[in-house]
């Protein structure tokens, strides 16, 4: 029985988040069940409203990021620069590879339905990334004189606009570029050396 449940569950997760990319972010439960092949009645008992299921959609998308881009096992450069770094090119491929981001990072992080677990990401966020500044400032690659919660809030603030404004362009940058300059700007906040133009990073 809990198997079918959380396979019912899963499959309405998935047919919110196909209704949601095909119709720009509106979303009907009687489409959402339809294409999961469920009755209406079964997505509002495990939702409890259409709030509640788009809810879980973005909740969802961000456990997933977490994972990619912010599990410590994923990243292989020795020193604490070049980790960040490989965060901040998951985090950014993450976004280009999903078709569920331009919708997570446009419209309906405005959505009532998702302040909640947009706070509470965003609470996750600046909580690993000051631990991380700390973590830097301990091993001497940044300032010791850097305030790691004021400094973070601003480092994710300006890359998530960079970031919406590359995925809702008609002329989307290239990830690597993207990535690089971002990095360059994350360096700058850091006080941390940027190699020249051309030169081996």
């Amino acid at each position: 029985m809990a198997t079918t449940k959380i396979g019912t569950r899963e499959r309405l997760i998935r047919a919110a988040q196909e209704e949601l990319i095909q119709c720009h972010g509106l979303l009907e439960m009687q489409a959402v069940a339809k294409r999961a092949k469920v009755s209406v009645g079964l997505a509002y008992h495990h939702f409890g409203s259409k709030a509640g299921l788009i809810a879980a959609v973005v909740e969802r998308f961000y456990n997933r990021l977490e994972d990619t881009a912010f599990s410590p096992s994923k990243l292989v450069s020795p020193d604490w620069a070049g980790r960040e770094k490989e965060r901040l090119a998951a985090y950014i491929a993450f976004h280009y590879d999903h078709p569920f981001a331009p919708l997570v990072v446009g419209p309906l992080s405005r959505a009532a339905e998702v302040l909640d677990v947009e706070q509470a990401f965003t609470k996750r966020q600046l909580a690993a990334g000051a631990h991380n500044l700390r973590v830097g400032r301990r091993e001497g690659v940044i300032p010791g004189n850097l305030d790691p919660r004021l400094t973070i809030a601003l480092m994710i603030g300006g890359i998530r606009q960079a970031l919406i404004g590359a995925l809702t362009s008609p002329h989307r940058p290239d990830r690597s570029v993207l990535t690089e300059k971002i990095w360059v700007f994350v360096a700058g906040a850091l006080r941390l050396p940027v190699p020249e133009a051309g030169s081996p990073t």
